[in-house]
């Protein structure tokens, strides 16, 4: 099974500052993954031409499974936070799992977030800046893996230092009690092996990922529970889109 995790930036590419939704299903079809998490997607935002990024991931890389969680509703600069009660269509931010693989059970996890503003200091920046962060959630799927249950969880964690940490502890938890062995996969705003030793979960590959064009740091990640490991070494892929590179292995059980 070949899973993929990928922070599209909303389907942008660096190089000329334009969402092409082609070259964004040609993204996505070339990763070839049976499950696939994306993070920082759009639907119907005017900045990518309308469009349910999601389905757009779906079609192309032929998920019969796939789900989509907003964070945020409303536009860039007039974002509010979701509440679950918007209507289907409305113009949202979020994460997306999606899955070849049949799908038994689906799971909006909410996650820990900062009420307060924080300090940040940024790359470049001599002093921090005090910011406030967006809702974070998960999305886990219970898949059908050949008669056994396996959880795939996609998320997206805050960049606030400790924040994320909490974030991910808290994740790690709650996705014990879904069946299964368990991956948990996503830009977890963390460097290196840092989210391995916080979680216990075994790194299933190990490649750089920001930023995209010389890639220095891994920050996303797909980590594996006891059963699942790595089949071969798995990459990072630069797909034209985004800061990040997309990250990809092939595991097996």
């Amino acid at each position: 099974m070949r899973l993929a995790t990928f922070n599209i930036l909303h389907g942008r590419s660096p190089v000329d500052g334009r969402v092409d939704l082609d070259r964004f299903a040609a993204a996505v079809r070339h990763l070839d993954a049976d499950v696939l998490a994306l993070q920082e997607v759009d639907r119907a935002q005017p900045r990518s031409h309308g469009a349910d990024l999601t389905a757009v991931a779906a079609e192309a890389m032929g998920a019969a499974h796939h789900r989509f969680a907003a964070t945020l509703h409303g536009e860039p600069g007039l974002w509010v936070a979701g509440t679950g009660e918007e209507q289907p269509a409305s113009a949202a931010y979020g994460v997306a799992l999606l899955s070849r693989v049949p799908v038994l059970e689906w799971h909006v996890l909410t996650l820990p977030t900062l009420r307060r503003r924080a300090p940040v200091r940024f790359p470049g920046a001599r002093w921090p800046a005090l910011v406030r962060d967006e809702p974070r959630t998960a999305l886990a799927a219970v898949l059908d893996d050949d008669g056994r249950p396996l959880t795939v969880v996609g998320t997206h964690l805050t960049f606030i230092p400790g924040w994320n940490v909490r974030q991910l502890r808290h994740l790690v938890r709650t996705v014990r009690a879904l069946p299964g062995s368990h991956v948990v996969m996503g830009d977890l705003n963390l460097a290196g092996d840092q989210p391995a030793r916080l979680t216990g979960l075994r790194p299933l590959v190990r490649a750089a990922t920001f930023p995209v064009d010389v890639p220095v740091r891994q920050l996303d990640h797909v980590l594996g529970g006891p059963g699942v490991r790595a089949a071969a070494a798995g990459e990072s892929v630069d797909t034209g889109l985004s800061d990040h590179r997309a990250l990809v292995v092939d595991v097996v059980r």
